[in-house]
């Protein structure tokens, strides 16, 4: 057994046998989620045995592991976000790009994680909600501003190695 997985093994074995209110539970806003994240957070929680739920409104294939689930909401303006703000608890991961939403569960005590890898914080989050209504406001005076980068290597990248880092605290 290679050193890696002897510690994965190790990781696993403690997270087990943590008891229930203790373990960290990850919440995916998955109606804007990339695949690609999907698809590191469906090996990350396979490999640890962190609980993992996908909300949306809309039908979610996930892989038939026990402690992975999707959760389908109605549809309807933030039906999904304020269903993660409800069944969220402080310690657990919420992904989301919605910074509003972000900074609800950190209210709560939980943390947030952006697919590109940034955390948001109780310190950078009042910063990012005041960028983004400025944002809003030049976007609804009709002043272009270009929006986001593409989704590339870099940002799958630094998702990973973020998700890995809380995970590794978890």
């Amino acid at each position: 057994m290679s050193v890696r997985s002897a510690r994965s093994k190790r990781c696993l074995t403690r997270y087990n046998e943590m008891p229930e209110k203790a373990k960290m539970k990850i919440w995916v806003d998955a109606d804007a989620c990339p695949v690609v994240v999907r698809d590191i957070l469906f090996k990350a929680a396979e490999r640890t045995g962190v609980a993992l739920t996908l909300v949306a409104n809309q039908i979610l294939r996930v892989p038939p592991v026990p402690h992975i689930t999707a959760v389908q909401v109605s549809a309807g303006f933030d039906v999904a976000d304020n269903e993660i703000v409800r069944r969220c608890e402080e310690g657990d991961l919420v992904i989301t790009s919605d910074i509003p939403l972000a900074a609800e569960v950190i209210e709560k005590g939980a943390m947030a994680l952006n697919p590109r890898g940034e955390r948001y914080t109780a310190d950078n989050i009042r910063g990012r909600l005041n960028m983004r209504d400025f944002m809003e406001t030049l976007r609804s005076s009709g002043i272009q501003s270009g929006g986001q980068s593409a989704y590339g290597q870099r940002e799958k990248q630094a998702f990973a190695n973020q998700l890995d880092r809380i995970l590794a605290r978890a």
